[in-house]
């Protein structure tokens, strides 16, 4: 407590003069600060204002030598913007290689914008030498800071037993957006946001309200039998930063992932994409998308027809759907911005969702679908054999796409 303390102190202090401190004032303030604090004083100061130790040692040494109780000081105070440039200022696309190596095997938590990455900046700071943009370890680091990464420990979040292939599918998946991306062909990340109760019930967070006056919610979350639950299933558009959000009041199918896609096509994606002719959706392995559904398979078949585009469907290996990025890159924006709101109607969560944006230029559509749909369809061997369906060479389980049977020429 007493460290802390001190370092606010300090900090409040160093607030108020440095407006008035010049490089040279500024080394010999934080010394003379530094000594009155004894043992531990540089790091107090250092932490509190950010000089480095070198520098604090430095305007000891001044001291020390006399120089400042003679008046004879060094001359050698730079000029405005003076100094070592940052590097991203003398290299440009360093931050775009670095997050290019990252973004492979970037991992997300759905109720956290934060990332991280597995990747050490060791290996990173030699891959980017490599690539021409010599930058150390230590640099390595803050330029990750800049990005929006941090240093994580371990998290119970594994889903199930890791594939041997999980690297290797993800790397095939960059492959596949950045090919896309480059021919300007759309690149969708899908999934289904969890069910959500409507009703005046409790919801995690804290929102400014009149003081002493919360927002009353009811005790126990037992279902309201009128109002029922609502499934979000989002389209996020990767290359645009931007998504689509059907909110069904029914069961969550395929046919209703596939007619929120059918939704954002109409809504959003044929104004941004006029000239596409094939469609790149990265899911999870499980759930209304899952590599193993049939009627998944089926109505993606009915939606390649009918906008006559190809779709190319990559699925995330088992255990990793945290790891899809509508989950890091706008559900959990979504989560934020309707904490501590109780969801009182199905238009409430529609706006909710509508209205949520990011400093990054996040942008999203929501809509209502009150459409119901039937559970336990099944879909023959015949009527599967009858899909102009083609497997990818490497895992073709996981990596597909459906033609239109009737191709446009």
């Amino acid at each position: 407590m007493e460290k802390t303390s001190s370092i606010e102190k300090i900090k409040e202090k160093y607030l108020k003069i440095k407006p008035y401190l010049d490089e040279r004032s500024r080394r010999i303030w934080g010394a003379i600060e530094a000594l009155s604090y004894g043992r531990g004083g540089l790091s107090y100061v250092s932490k509190a204002t950010g000089l480095s130790r070198t520098t604090l040692y430095e305007g000891q040494r001044e001291m020390l030598s006399g120089q400042v109780e003679s008046g004879i000081l060094p001359s050698g105070v730079r000029r405005k913007g003076g100094g070592r440039k940052k590097v991203t200022e003398t290299d440009t696309l360093i931050l775009k290689e670095l997050e290019d190596l990252v973004d492979p095997v970037t991992r997300g938590d759905p109720e956290s914008p934060l990332l991280w990455t597995c990747k050490s900046t060791y290996h990173l700071s030699k891959e980017l030498t490599s690539r021409g943009h010599p930058a150390s370890q230590r640099t390595v680091c803050d330029l990750l800071s800049t990005l929006g990464y941090s240093l994580q420990s371990n998290r119970k979040t594994k889903e199930g037993l890791s594939h041997p292939d999980r690297d290797e599918q993800f790397n095939y998946i960059n492959e596949k957006v950045k090919c896309f991306q480059k021919r300007g062909q759309p690149v969708i990340s899908v999934d289904t946001k969890k069910k959500e109760l409507i009703g005046d019930f409790k919801n995690a967070g804290q929102e400014w309200q009149p003081k002493g006056k919360p927002e009353e919610v009811r005790v126990y979350d037992f279902i309201d039998h009128e109002l029922g639950k609502v499934a979000p299933y989002g389209v996020y558009d990767v290359t645009n930063n931007t998504g689509w959000v059907s909110v069904g009041i029914d069961h969550d199918t395929a046919e209703f992932a596939v007619e929120s896609i059918r939704c954002w096509w109409r809504e959003m994606g044929i104004e941004v994409y006029p000239n596409a002719h094939r469609l790149l959706i990265t899911a999870d392995c499980g759930g209304s998308n899952g590599n193993r559904v049939r009627l998944w398979q089926r109505e993606l078949q009915k939606l390649a027809d009918e906008l006559q585009l190809t779709v190319q469907v990559c699925h995330l290996p088992p255990g990793t759907s945290k790891w899809n990025k509508i989950e890091h890159r706008m559900f959990c924006h979504i989560t934020a911005n309707w904490r501590g709101r109780p969801l009182v109607s199905r238009q409430v969560v529609v706006n909710l969702i509508g209205n949520t944006t990011t400093e990054a230029g996040l942008y999203i559509k929501a809509a209502l679908d009150e459409n119901h749909y039937a559970q336990g369809i099944k879909v023959s061997d015949d009527e599967l054999a009858t899909f102009a369906i083609e497997r990818d060479d490497f895992h073709g389980e996981w990596n597909y796409r459906l033609r239109p049977k009737k191709q446009q020429i």
